[in-house]
C-alpha cells in the first residue's frame, strides 16, 4: 500500500462523512460527552459515526444511536441532565410543537479543530469533502 493511499485511509477514518452543525457551547458539550442529546425539531434516519461542527470547525465526533420521541417541552425539562438546555430555550425553540431527542454515545474530542468550509445559507450538515486536511 502507499504512503498516499495509507494516508487517506487513515483520513477517512478519521473524519466521519457526515458532520452535524451545532452552536456553542452545546458543541462542546457533546464532544466531551457531557450533552448525550441534541434537541431537535425532526427525528432523524442518520445513525453511526458522525462529526460535530462549530464556528471553530470539526472539534470532534460521536455515535449517533438512536432517537427519540417526539417530546413536550415539559418531558424534556426531566431529563436536563442529558441535553443541559435551560427551559427558556426548549419553550422557544419548540414554538409548542414537539421535539426530538438524538441520542449520542462515545464521545471523541480532537485535540485541534480541523477547518470547515462552510456553504452560504442556514445548514445542519457538512460532508467529509468540507473539512480540510491538516498540513503536516
Amino acid at each position: 500500500m502507499t504512503r498516499e493511499r495509507e494516508e487517506r485511509d487513515q483520513w477517512e477514518e478519521r473524519i466521519p462523512e457526515r458532520s452535524l452543525v451545532v452552536r456553542e457551547p452545546w458543541a462542546s458539550y457533546i464532544v466531551q460527552g457531557r450533552k448525550t442529546w441534541e434537541i431537535r425539531r425532526y427525528p432523524t434516519r442518520v445513525r453511526g459515526r458522525i462529526g460535530i461542527v462549530s464556528q471553530r470547525g470539526l472539534i470532534g465526533a460521536v455515535r449517533l444511536t438512536r432517537v427519540l420521541g417526539p417530546f413536550t417541552v415539559e418531558e424534556l425539562l426531566e431529563e436536563t441532565e442529558r441535553h443541559l438546555a435551560p427551559e427558556a430555550f426548549l419553550r422557544e425553540y419548540a414554538q409548542e410543537r414537539p421535539l426530538w431527542a438524538w441520542e449520542l454515545e462515545e464521545a471523541e474530542e480532537f485535540a485541534e479543530p480541523y477547518e470547515v468550509e462552510r456553504a452560504g445559507g442556514p445548514r445542519i450538515w457538512v460532508v467529509r469533502r468540507q473539512v480540510r486536511r491538516r498540513d503536516h
